[in-house]
């Protein structure tokens, strides 16, 4: 077995990307979509996170983190939401064809790739790069032609702040990152 190692910082920032299996283009159905949404405000009353962006894509995820002061524990957070997301609708997703007997006696599903990627952000301008890689991703993927068109995206949270105008294309060097796909 591998031996990952994560980057560990208490009250880090973090970007994440996480993946359906054998990408799948599940995610943004309307029940995984509501299954999230609960999972992440179950799991942040009792283990509190701030989410700086997000963009939820057909096939995967990425989200960007802050964790409280003195807590480096977002594996935990990621393994709760992901086992809620599975709970609620892993039987309607269920792929005979993708289940392995380690998966099916450690009630995995069929839904999430084993692992996720995170990256530790560095400074500003890391944090910058990733926040606007994060939010062009539907562009990167020809989901739209105008990132303003992707429902499931933190952009028009950042928009509506004044952080990105309306017509904002992405940054021309968004597969510059390669941020974990």
């Amino acid at each position: 077995m591998s031996d990952y190692r994560r980057a560990a910082v208490p009250g880090g920032t973090y970007f994440f990307t996480l993946v359906s299996e054998r990408r799948q283009p599940i995610l943004t159905h309307p029940d995984i979509r509501q299954a999230l949404r609960e999972a992440i405000e179950t799991v942040r009353l009792s283990q509190p996170f701030a989410i700086d962006a997000w963009v939820l894509l057909p096939d995967h995820l990425h989200a960007i983190w802050r964790l409280p002061p003195g807590d480096a524990d977002f594996s935990n957070r990621w393994r709760l939401i992901k086992r809620h997301v599975t709970h609620a609708c892993g039987k309607t997703y269920l792929r005979a064809d993708l289940l392995s007997e380690r998966r099916q006696a450690k009630g995995q599903g069929t839904l999430w790739q084993q692992r996720f990627w995170e990256h530790l952000i560095r400074d500003e301008d890391d944090y910058a790069r990733h926040f606007d890689y994060l939010h062009g991703n539907p562009l990167k993927h020809g989901l739209v032609t105008r990132i303003r068109d992707w429902p499931w995206s933190s952009f028009h949270r950042w928009v509506k702040q004044g952080v990105y105008p309306v017509d904002w294309g992405g940054d021309s060097n968004l597969d510059d990152l390669g941020a974990g796909e």
